[in-house]
């Protein structure tokens, strides 16, 4: 079949990852680069065609009719497209160069990144023409370069960037880009690359096409050495299990550790509903179930690391006001949010947002997540510095003087705040934890007034929490609407797994919110304080895979997972959400909080196996 570019934008699930743990580009099925920020994941786009077809992009596409097949070379992130054609087939390769892995005998994935994207192609049987287009658009589309030639191919500069295009064939440029029809018969292989620089560097000179060559070996090898240095996954779900991780360590910004929630800004919940958000940050929600995820996996020096980031983003506790729920990638604080007007959005999805305001909401679930995690890294943590104690102490003591407000809500609700159940789960999370940790955070003697003030969030999520009209623990305190996120209940260890009440929670959710696919929606609709409605979330099928797992239902808990499994496209790789109508990918992608889900859920799945029949699996 032909691959056609579809007016709007290319369906997401046609759209792969390459990173170089510094940013990730998109590559659709037709050799198009649509999305790369430079020189960081929250960068302003350098190409942006995801969002607007005059925003910039780097394709190689055949000139005639051709079908497509495509995989990542072993547990990496080089691609590999297959173009066939009525003439002649070829091998596009595609990466994001890493740089030396290793360094003092240790693997340092993209610690010296030379901020490279690497194309090649092949020619492997017969011949074809392929069209050439390089245009980038700094500034999210903004600016439009001046292309020069320049030993070995062309430069560009506009804006606040130099691109350096090593091309080992004569280009045509103009003010719209660099240009040329390629042919290739069996046997050529042509190798591209674009440098980047900012102004203050002098424009590096063109790569010869053996550079090109070693970096993208030196590129396949770090990949592999990374995957092969851990643990590996056993069992009938490990395929998926190694992409997941792997997506996870490519979504982490290497000089920090952090990880992006995703790659893209403003991939939209729903089709024009304006529920278009910016995900290049990362979430303190997250911390809880990366860590656990990366820990499970063997990948305990990265979940340390990622912990370390949040610690020390957040720097301390100010009992003025709510701990901070996101940060930059670098650790910052200001996140403001602002519209970009002059982007269509994919498939006309306005507004383009880059930014996210949701940093200024209240949220308590944080502290769940934050306490939760460094109990899950317990074995770890070398040791807690004075200042991390008190950090984390100041959590606890913040989780016990604000569990009875009303907040957000882990999904960051611009409605009205609401006593979430979710909340204060987190907030008892946070208290059973710092209780059990007392003698590691130098607080013995904070530790009796933690476990009343534990107690007490019990007490209220037991008496105002549970509904028994509905006959499960609802969205928030005295409501009859449901949220999905009460399904990390049976995980956070607040009830044992065979209780009726969490059972029953887990089958009055699975029953109200499964829409048609079987999948579930995150909430019920008109809750959130936004138009429109949305699909339905990858997340929280996984999530129901994990609870029916952990209260002892393993047939169904597989079930579940192969559900929202399915929703991967063909390179392993989820988005946020799922078309309920047509079954395409919606949201940003691809999905950290996706692929967190599934490793989680993965974990409790073979730990109810393991348990055998009529036991349950342990929880912390």
């Amino acid at each position: 079949m032909t691959d056609p570019r579809p007016e709007g934008g290319r369906p997401i699930e046609d759209y792969a990852l390459i990173s170089d743990r510094h940013t990730g580009a998109l590559v659709g099925t037709d050799g198009s680069i649509d999305w790369l920020c430079r020189p960081r994941f929250d960068s302003p786009a350098v190409l942006g065609r995801l969002l607007d077809p005059d925003a910039g992009h780097w394709s190689i596409t055949p000139a005639a009719p051709y079908r497509t097949e495509r995989a990542y070379a072993g547990e990496t992130f080089v691609l590999r497209t297959t173009f066939t054609t009525d003439t002649g087939t070829a091998v596009l390769t595609d990466a994001l160069a890493l740089g030396p892995a290793t360094e003092a005998g240790r693997i340092r994935l993209a610690a010296r990144a030379p901020i490279a994207t690497l194309r090649v192609i092949e020619c492997t049987a017969g011949e074809l023409d392929a069209d050439f287009a390089f245009r980038p658009r700094p500034e999210y589309g903004l600016v439009n370069p001046i292309f020069t030639r320049v030993p070995g191919g062309v430069l560009a500069t506009g804006g606040p960037a130099r691109f350096v295009l090593t091309s080992p064939v004569d280009l045509d440029f103009s003010d719209a880009g660099a240009t040329t029809r390629l042919h290739l018969t069996a046997g050529d292989r042509l190798h591209f690359c674009v440098q980047t620089a900012d102004l203050a560097q002098d424009p590096p000179p063109a790569w010869t096409p053996e550079a090109v060559a070693a970096a993208m070996d030196e590129t396949l090898i770090g990949w592999q050495d990374w995957h092969d240095a851990h643990p590996d996954w056993d069992g009938p779900l490990a395929p998926l299990v190694k992409r997941s991780v792997l997506v996870l360590e490519a979504l982490r910004y290497q000089p920090t550790g952090a990880i992006v929630a995703a790659p893209t800004t403003s991939l939209p919940e729903a089709v024009g509903a304006g529920r278009n958000w910016d995900y290049r940050y990362s979430w303190v929600r997250d911390a809880s179930f990366t860590v656990q995820a990366l820990a499970e996996a063997g990948c305990h020096g990265e979940a340390v690391e990622f912990f370390e980031f949040m610690t020390r983003a957040a720097a301390r506790y100010q009992p003025e006001q709510p701990l901070q729920i996101m940060f930059g990638i670098g650790g910052e604080h200001d996140l403001s949010e602002r519209e970009l007007g002059h982007l269509a959005g994919w498939r006309g999805s306005r507004p383009v947002r880059v930014g996210n305001a949701a940093w200024l909401q209240p949220q308590l679930d944080v502290y769940g997540e934050l306490l939760d995690a460094a109990w899950h890294l317990r074995g770890h943590l070398q040791g807690l510095d004075e200042p991390a104690r008190r950090f984390l102490t100041g959590i606890a003591d913040a989780a016990a003087d604000q569990w009875e407000q009303p907040d957000q809500g882990i999904w960051e609700s611009r409605g009205e705040p609401r006593h979430y159940v979710y909340s204060k789960l987190m907030c008892w999370t946070a208290l059973d934890r710092a209780v059990k940790f007392a003698d590691r955070l130098d607080a013995a003697d904070r530790a009796r007034d933690w476990a009343a003030e534990r107690d007490r969030v019990r007490e209220a999520i037991e008496t105002r929490g549970w509904n028994p009209r509905v006959g499960a623990f609802c969205a928030a305190f005295g409501d009859d609407d449901l949220d999905a996120s009460v399904l990390a209940m049976p995980a956070s260890g607040f009830l044992p797994g065979d209780d009726e009440r969490l059972r029953s929670t887990v089958d009055v959710v699975d029953a109200r919110l499964r829409d048609a696919r079987g999948l579930l929606r995150r909430y019920e609709t008109g809750t959130d304080g936004l138009d429109g409605a949305e699909g339905s979330f990858v997340m929280c099928t996984f999530w129901l895979a994990q609870a029916l797992a952990l209260t002892g239902r393993p047939d169904r808990a597989e079930a579940a997972f192969a559900l929202a499994a399915d929703c991967a496209n063909d390179l392993g790789l989820l988005s946020e959400e799922v078309d309920t109508a047509t079954g395409s990918m919606l949201g940003n992608f691809p999905q950290a909080f996706s692929h967190i889900g599934l490793i989680n859920a993965a974990i409790a799945i073979r730990d109810a196996r393991r348990a055998g029949p009529g036991r349950l699996p342990s929880v912390p």
